[in-house]
């Protein structure tokens, strides 16, 4: 376990960068339970900082996996109302959003797939007009991690519970710069890295992007006014925050019809509780037209099943292979920690903020841009060391933007 002061820093770090939070500003955090004494200090903090109120969903693995086991489909199939308006309620109040993640990565590797894809796709549903507020960056909102037990023996198995968790807790304080004297100071250096290189990639506006690695020839199309991000986001209030703690990509969007090739996985995808592992898909004009998969392909397919966007991209996303993630040598099977260690992409539903003034189109007008939607978004890697990527230019010229897993130019 991570000592108080480091704990109370970390707690610090997640409300002034992550979410920012406002004096007479609400909160929600969504938890596990596990993880209690630390959404406690959270809690706290927040308080002190002024926030109106602090709202915590507490999640439990086992109850999640007893409910799995035992309720029947009906209500595996049904996301309740009463947790919409919850939701709804605060995000219409302003609130930030803080979510701990911590799931065992096998939680439900025993359940029927088709069960977990019934309850993802009826929660995305449900939840589609409190993903709005989140996407469009209407509030603010981040993400970040706490060791739990499972989770930990998963990434040192030949651990006890108690030691993994100490290894686990020192590889997250450090890739998340709390180990800093002033963590708050070093993100703000990170950000301003990562602005530097979404500034350059904006000028540079590629008409696509070419991906080469064992397994991956895959051609990219970018839309028209398509926008990098990274790092800092703004919101609607013009308040900086933090939504992914790790993070070290470069964002933008593939058109969702400009897809074509084949791509290949390169660390383990850890959706809803399942494992997906060494897969690859192909895509023809935006789709894919056929999978594979070691390891969950069953998952995989409900997944790309979801609905007409879950089979087309949303997400391109750069990371060089010497970011902290990478360098740790630690698969997390965590989808924020593992997509900061590589490059990756996303199927399912695009930010509308990665296309200029597409925050404020409908359906119809993102659907003419190549903006995907989806109820689903799901990043998986595709990047390692022999990654190779080219940019093609408006006059068809091509220059190299990765080489070796890494940045092709001068990143400062």
């Amino acid at each position: 376990m991570a000592d108080q002061r480091t704990q109370e820093k970390y707690a610090e770090l997640a409300l002034k960068t992550g979410v920012n939070l406002q004096k007479n500003q609400a909160l929600m955090i969504n938890a596990p339970i596990e993880g209690a004494d630390f959404t406690k200090i959270v809690a706290r903090k927040a308080y002190e900082l002024g926030a109106k109120d602090v709202h915590i969903n507490w999640v439990d693995d086992e109850l999640t996996l007893l409910k799995y086991e035992n309720a029947p489909d009906e209500v595996i199939a049904d996301y309740p109302e009463w947790k919409v308006k919850l939701h709804d309620t605060f995000a219409e109040d302003g609130a930030a959003v803080l979510n701990i993640r911590s799931t065992n990565p096998d939680l439900l590797k025993e359940i029927d797939p088709s069960r977990v894809a019934k309850s993802t796709k009826a929660a995305a549903e449900a939840m589609k007009n409190f993903r709005q507020y989140t996407m469009n960056d209407r509030i603010t909102w981040s993400i970040i991690s706490i060791p739990t037990g499972d989770w930990a023996q998963k990434i040192f198995p030949e651990k006890s519970k108690e030691d993994a968790v100490a290894s686990l807790w020192d590889a997250i304080v450090k890739i998340v710069r709390v180990d800093k004297d002033d963590p708050i100071a070093a993100w703000e250096e990170h950000n301003a890295a990562l602005k530097t290189a979404r500034e350059l990639l904006n000028k540079k506006n590629y008409k696509k992007l070419l991906f080469k690695a064992p397994g991956t020839n895959l051609e990219m199309e970018l839309p028209e006014g398509h926008i990098w991000k990274g790092g800092s986001a703004v919101s609607e209030k013009g308040i900086t925050f933090n939504p992914n703690m790790p993070t070290e990509e470069v964002f933008s969007m593939p058109h969702k019809y400009g897809v074509n090739g084949t791509v290949s996985s390169t660390k383990p995808l850890n959706y809803g509780g399942s494992l997906i592992d060494n897969f690859s898909l192909t895509f023809k004009e935006g789709k894919v037209v056929d999978y594979k998969a070691e390891q969950g392909e069953d998952t995989l397919k409900h997944l790309l099943e979801t609905d007409e966007g879950a089979s087309r991209l949303g997400e391109v996303a750069l990371v060089p292979h010497e970011s902290p993630v990478s360098q740790s040598g630690l698969i997390f099977y965590n989808t924020l920690f593992d997509e900061n260690a590589s490059c990756h992409i996303a199927l399912g539903k695009a930010y509308p903020t990665n296309l200029k003034g597409g925050a404020k189109m409908d359906e119809d007008e993102l659907d003419k841009h190549g903006v995907n939607d989806s109820l689903t978004h799901v990043d998986f890697m595709i990047g390692s060391e022999e990654l190779d990527i080219d940019g093609v230019k408006e006059d068809g010229s091509t220059e190299a933007v990765f080489r070796n897993g890494t940045w092709a130019f001068d990143i400062k």
